[in-house]
């Protein structure tokens, strides 16, 4: 249906235990219009409303901020749907309806958007409340309380402006709390709010009902944009273009004196996941009491009264038939909803409602146990117990962690590119990490990082760059490495001469320390205390639970003896990229690549890699001993030569004396190797073939250790992958060559050499030629960090753009963090499809990072991929994602 159809629903009313909408309608009404409407329709006490539909909000942006022409009168049908329920009419001076005004997002976005209570009060309906409930303090405590919220949020004078007159008048009373207030005290409080608005507006406070609702629901739209509803969609990945929607409800009063209370609570600790009634409410208050820390809340229960050494009476003891009303109501939506509750209620005179509930925030521990108990309780199955963790709050159970208790001065903010927590002094360069790392530990600060920075990367105990996205060179090593990183860092300003760095107003130089969080992207002054991650058997469960259900192998993207063990500890079933340029960074090593790069004839060539052949081999070697049993996948060198040779003058100066050539030679050879765009230059496959001689060593290298391992009674199984190619002829051209080797090597040894070739499907041109590609290619590995480049035409690198790019409906989330499934992810398909034609046994897979985020791996399991491989620390995060794609694609 047309949203211009005259039929079309823009209101969904609820009340008196029936409700029009129901729970398929979350992305229609809203994460809590759907809580309240499913609350209604099994019988929890609710106050009865309407929810303004989401689409509202998207048609009100969509056509320069004007509203559907039935949409007011289908708020007056919804106003009168709820007078009839409650018997009150909206602006009447005897008896009035008053009515809250709340934002609702399908997300949760707690304290993002705006909501205004008590609406419906002016100078004359505040009397009749008065005289209709018998409680003047509690009528002109409610106006008081309207006035400010509504002046606040709708009218925009400062919140702190409003709490200046409060604090006057509790300062003449002599009163340190509001609830000492008396009436009279309430009355010259509106008065200076009243008086505060017209000042600061030039007109007065609005007395007309209608008015005051059409400008709250105008207010709570706008709420949408507001700079931070908009920062935290984000840092969250939330659509910018989903809106929110607007639930207009009865209000129900806490602050109508010691037999009314309001709260907020969970249906089990948040942060430890016991089964605990666990949170805090307030006699005589109204719910952003709670929130805000005027007073302090009491505990609902006698176990969260004990744990948190609280002096206050629990509700279990000072309002017990209310607590056993509310736990029973707990216990009935956490069995209904099938997972942990956030519940906000009100008691109004002894009579319980509920005016949210929602799937409640937690903790990955929580989450982990939460799920494992559920299912251990008979509420849910295994399939929805993995569907409870969010996979990448796994993190939070593998890394070093910033002690949530320790005191912290934040320096700055970037993007959370790797978790885990460092502390460390500053150093700017690789070969000053590498000499002060001997010392005590240091943290990187780079404006960006390139190949070069291996060794000081590998040093350091964190990297932090002032540039650069979630899938830049720093944060895809920082990553293998499980180091924590952080990107981006706008803020940050580095004068490598002075070896000075400015984070905004401060200023620090090399040797003070700094700490660091790659989990929430934060920098920290000084040292701050952190603390080792404890795995519980829940989270072991949780994965056994994940293999038994996942279709998706998950590898590694490993080269080292360190990431492979670790991967392997992690569950990892194989390595699906080994990346060889990051073998040769080593001091004695890069010395031979460079020799070999500076040669003039072919004889010079092959002794530089000759020198290198021992490294490969042994490295080589290593890694499949440490896979045992399952797949090692090597890339050949990839990057292009230039990014081996030095930069400074006096690396240039070193390296000339220590391989006795001249600096001219190397300088030209610099200038000669210089490339305008290297990313689609001299590199991959291209460099394999115009370098044949890399090729030979490292073919030479992958099978001596293939044959050494299997001497030793290791099962080897070598996949060679030969990056960037676009074309049948250059696979072929390389694999001839690495067969040529092979066959020297079994002749030799008499000795069979089984190995498995597959191309890195990096550029569109191989997607479209893929049938071409897989009659010789066995695999396909998509390298989706450069198929995102090449496709899109934007350098992961330099996407500077992203956030304007977000805020604008472009692109819903950042394409080098989650597949584009419209553009990116249609090659990929189609390449899978044209591969499989050809090939019915082709493996395919993901190795860019990608592999190792959520909704990439949805994407590889519903297009039928074999596996995924990413970093060594995203492991277990693969292994639950790709267990909870093949549920959600068994549905489908």
């Amino acid at each position: 249906m047309s949203l211009e159809d005259e039929n079309h629903k823009w209101v969904y009313t609820y009340g008196a235990g029936k409700a029009e909408g129901d729970r398929t309608m979350r992305n229609l009404l809203g994460g809590k219009g759907l809580g309240l409407h499913d609350m209604c329709s099994i019988g929890v006490p609710v106050p009865p409303g309407f929810t303004i539909t989401t689409e509202v909000c998207t048609y009100y942006y969509d056509h320069n901020k004007q509203y559907p022409k039935r949409l007011q009168g289908d708020i007056q049908a919804g106003m009168k749907h709820i007078e009839t329920i409650v018997g009150k009419k909206f602006g009447d001076e005897a008896d009035p309806l008053l009515v809250s005004v709340r934002s609702g997002a399908r997300v949760s976005m707690p304290g993002m958007m705006d909501t205004i209570l008590n609406l419906g009060l002016n100078d004359k309906t505040v009397v009749g409340l008065h005289t209709k409930t018998g409680n003047e303090r509690f009528a002109y405590d409610s106006y008081r309380r309207f006035i400010q919220m509504f002046g606040d949020i709708v009218m925009g004078v400062p919140h702190a402006d409003f709490e200046k007159v409060l604090q006057g008048v509790k300062d003449k009373a002599g009163v340190k709390q509001d609830p000492e207030l008396t009436t009279e005290h309430l009355k010259e409080v509106i008065t200076g709010y009243k008086k505060l608005i017209t000042e600061k507006k030039g007109h007065e406070f609005p007395q007309d009902v209608q008015e005051q609702l059409q400008q709250a629901i105008h207010a709570v739209f706008g709420s949408w944009n507001n700079p931070r509803a908009i920062t935290y969609r984000n840092i969250n990945d939330i659509p910018h273009t989903w809106g929110t929607a607007v639930n207009i409800v009865a209000m129900v009063f806490g602050n109508m004196g010691d037999t009314s209370a309001t709260g907020v609570a969970f249906t089990r600790n948040p942060a430890t996941g016991e089964k605990v009634f666990f949170g805090e409410y307030l006699v005589n208050a109204q719910g952003e009491d709670v929130v805000a820390g005027i007073r302090t809340p009491q505990q609902i229960s006698n176990a969260g009264k004990e744990a948190q050494h609280s002096d206050l009476p629990s509700m279990e003891e000072s309002m017990p038939q209310m607590y056993k009303e509310l736990n029973e109501v707990r216990e009935k939506l956490e069995k209904h909803n099938r997972d942990m509750q956030d519940i906000e209620f009100t008691i109004q005179e002894g009579k319980l409602y509920l005016l949210q509930c929602r799937n409640g925030k937690r903790t990955a521990k929580a989450a982990v146990k939460i799920a494992v108990d559920l299912y251990n309780e008979g509420i849910i199955d295994k399939d929805q117990a993995l569907c409870l963790v969010d996979p990448n709050a796994i993190n939070q159970l593998l890394h070093r962690q910033i002690d949530p208790k320790a005191k912290k001065t934040i320096l700055s903010r970037g993007l959370n590119a790797s978790p885990g927590a460092a502390c460390g002094t500053i150093v700017f360069t690789a070969e000053d990490a590498e000499n002060k790392a001997k010392d005590g530990p240091v943290i990187l600060l780079r404006e960006e990082t390139s190949p070069d920075d291996i060794n000081g990367m590998h040093v350091a105990k964190g990297v932090i760059t002032a540039r650069g996205g979630m899938t830049s060179h720093a944060a895809v090593v920082a990553r293998g490495m499980g180091a924590p990183c952080i990107t981006g860092c706008g803020e940050m300003v580095i004068n490598f001469e002075k070896k000075t760095v400015s984070f905004g107003k401060t200023d620090l130089k090399e040797g003070d320390w700094i700490s660091m969080s790659g989990d929430s992207g934060e920098i920290y002054l000084g040292k701050v205390d952190t603390i080792e991650p404890q795995i519980s058997g829940d989270f072991e469960t949780i994965m056994k639970w994940a293999d038994e259900t996942r279709r998706l192998h998950i590898e590694a993207n490993a080269e080292t003896p360190k990431d492979a063990q670790q991967a392997r500890d992690f569950g990892a079933q194989g390595i699906g990229l080994v990346r060889t340029e990051h073998m040769f960074f080593d001091p004695k090593r890069i010395v031979s690549i460079r020799k070999m790069i500076l040669a003039d004839t072919d004889e010079e060539k092959k002794n530089a890699l000759a020198e290198l052949l021992p490294y490969q081999t042994s490295d080589f070697e290593e890694l499949f001993k440490i896979m045992d049993g399952f797949p090692v996948t090597i890339r050949l060198l990839d990057p292009p030569l230039h990014e081996f040779l030095p930069k400074t003058d006096k690396d240039i100066k070193e390296l000339a004396q220590e391989i006795n050539v001249t600096e001219e030679l190397i300088r030209k050879r610099i200038v000669t190797l210089h490339e305008l765009n290297p990313m689609l230059g001299n590199r991959g496959c291209r460099l394999c073939i115009s370098r044949p001689e890399i090729t030979e060593m490292q073919g030479k290298a992958i099978f001596t250790a293939a044959m050494n391992a299997a001497k030793k009674g290791v099962k080897v199984y070598p996949q060679i992958m030969i990056p960037l190619a676009v074309s049948k002829k250059e696979i072929q051209i390389l694999k001839d060559i690495l067969d040529k080797e092979k066959a020297a090597l079994e002749k030799a040894n008499n000795v069979e050499i089984p190995y498995v070739f597959g191309t890195m499907i990096e550029l569109p041109r191989a997607c479209l030629r893929s049938a071409e590609l897989a009659e010789i290619a066995h695999f396909f590995s998509f390298g989706t960090n450069d198929l995102t480049q090449t496709t899109l035409g934007i350098s992961r690198d330099d996407f500077s753009f992203r956030d304007c790019y977000k805020d604008n409906g472009i692109f819903d989330s950042d394409p080098f963090a989650v597949i584009d499934e419209e553009g990116v992810g249609e090659l990929i398909k189609m390449s899978v499809s044209r591969g499989k034609s050809v090939q019915k046994e082709l493996r395919t897979g993901i190795c860019g990072e990608h592999g190792g985020e959520p909704k990439s791996i949805q994407f590889a399991d519903a297009i039928g991929m074999d596996y995924v491989s990413c970093s060594p620390f995203r492991i277990p995060i693969a292994r639950l994602a790709a267990a909870q794609a093949a549920v959600q694609n068994k549905k489908k």
